[in-house]
């Protein structure tokens, strides 16, 4: 997937639109101090089997969020909650 290097659009610091660079950033490693995640470290603990459905296998490709980073005032900020591609690739316009 060809993406633009540099894109204008809104920023939300200077409440106007500027150019902003284009890069990727890949979703971290979701926590394990959330809820659900300690319910499910506390359920599988111990002599217990697996509390759910076993996963039917993963994704082939993981999801990326792409960052803007206003040229003006330096912030980065993600649109959206990011897309599967298996290739990225960045073109300047």
């Amino acid at each position: 997937m060809k993406i633009p290097r540099e894109r204008r659009t809104y920023c939300p610091k200077c409440k106007t639109h500027t150019v902003h660079e284009v890069h990727t950033s890949k979703r971290r490693k979701a926590s394990e101090l959330k809820w659900g995640q300690r319910q499910f470290r506390r359920v599988t603990a111990g002599y217990r089997g697996y509390p759910r459905p076993l996963p039917s296998g993963s994704k082939p490709v993981k999801k990326l969020d792409l960052r803007y980073k206003c040229k003006e005032c330096g912030k980065s900020h993600i649109k959206g909650s990011g897309f599967r591609a298996g290739k990225v690739e960045f073109v300047s316009n």
